[in-house]
């Protein structure tokens, strides 16, 4: 149930809004001194504020100006017929809406209910906003990692190109998504393409676009990969997997600035950061012929290593209670404990799949296994299938 807060000086008015706020089933409170409704919000959460202008000792203005949360609560201004242009000013200091006295109870339940959608949009986007941090979070305090993530503390805020380099399940995405959102593209796109997942006759499409009718299944124009990471950034996952055409393609656009759609004529300029990763050892693959070294040149501006496992052992139980405390989450399950003994167990094995091994790992353990996690369950799950 939404909670609101009346603010007004005016005791008939506050018993007025309250019966038509209970009656659309809101909680309400009510308070007559903007001073002592700063005292309030810092003990009570609310959905939204219903505020008075003209008010003795504080004004409504003065609350607005020291309430800290009105860009997460939303504030309705309450104002009389001579007070439209200080209620405009209060729009301009972050309220959400105002309302003219006498009030109109249909325009003022229609304020709040916009302001409460609001508020839980905004509630709910904080959401998950946490919840894909926590998904990209680089979990360990091993000198190899440290010094990883000092670089990537070193090279997000600028516009170089990264190439990430390391071992299939090492967490290279990880890598590419801190280094978008400590940039100042954070706020634009982040598009990922797997150039393993796509077949080369569509990799051309999918980075640049097409036209419509420039091949059989083109049945209307479309815009690339690049045109949609306008002004963000593109994260080119096993970029030696991509065919040595798109690659020519890919070099010309990462000097000119420019794309030219498949089938198309008209050069379409655009602003990315590119941001490349691979598991191949890229200059194996230019002795083979299979990889431009131009291209390798413009795309490792900046190379970042992301270590195996093996070579980061002390991070092992520190990525274990993280799994442990995820996977119990996300599947509702009372949380896990490992014993010491089994910790130790799976610090020796030599996890060739990296953290998406140990991952898997986990989440075995703990859906199998009681709430504690012994040495004979790893030797029996973990173990006994190597």
């Amino acid at each position: 149930m939404a909670r609101i807060l009346i603010i007004d000086d005016d005791p008939i008015i506050r018993k007025s809004v309250r019966e038509i706020m209970e009656y659309e089933n809101y909680e309400v409170d009510e308070i007559e001194n903007a001073k002592r409704a700063l005292e309030q919000v810092k003990k009570v959460e609310y959905n939204a504020i219903l505020c008075d202008i003209k008010m003795p000792e504080m004004s409504g203005i003065e609350f607005l100006e020291a309430f800290d949360h009105k860009d997460t609560v939303p504030v309705v201004m309450i104002t009389g017929h001579g007070d439209v242009d200080t209620a405009v000013e209060a729009l301009t200091k972050g309220a959400f809406d105002f309302i003219q006295k006498p009030m109109d109870m249909n325009r003022l339940l229609i304020s709040v209910r916009h302001a409460i959608d609001r508020e839980h949009l905004v509630t709910e986007t904080k959401r998950l906003v946490k919840k894909h941090s926590k998904k990209y979070e680089i979990i360990g305090n091993s000198p190899a990692i440290n010094a990883m993530k000092e670089m990537i503390e070193r090279v997000a805020p600028t516009n170089t190109r990264v190439l990430i380099t390391g071992e299939n399940g090492t967490g290279k995405e990880m890598v590419a998504h801190w280094l978008h959102e400590k940039s100042n593209r954070a706020n634009n796109a982040l598009v990922e393409v797997n150039c393993a997942a796509i077949p080369s006759e569509l990799i051309e499409s999918e980075l640049f676009g097409h036209e419509k009718g420039s091949f059989t299944s083109a049945i209307k124009q479309r815009k690339g990969d690049f045109e949609l990471a306008d002004h963000g950034t593109l994260f080119l996952d096993e970029i030696g997997d991509m065919n040595l055409s798109a690659q020519a393609k890919m070099l010309r656009a990462l000097q000119e600035g420019k794309i030219t759609r498949v089938g198309g004529e008209k050069e379409i300029p655009v602003d990315v950061r590119v941001i490349a990763a691979t598991n191949k050892h890229l200059q194996e693959e230019i002795a083979n012929k299979r990889f431009r070294e131009d291209l390798y040149h413009r795309l490792s501006v900046i190379i970042i290593h992301v270590p195996p496992l093996r070579e980061r052992v002390e991070d092992i139980p520190l990525l274990i209670d993280h799994f442990m405390n995820q996977i119990c989450e996300s599947e509702n399950m009372p949380k896990c404990e490992i014993e010491s003994e089994a910790v130790e167990e799976l610090k020796s094995l030599p996890w060739p799949g990296n953290i998406r091994e140990l991952r898997n790992v986990v989440e075995r353990l703990v859906i199998l296994c009681n709430k504690k996690i012994t040495i004979d369950d790893v030797k029996k799950y973990v173990i006994g299938v190597y």
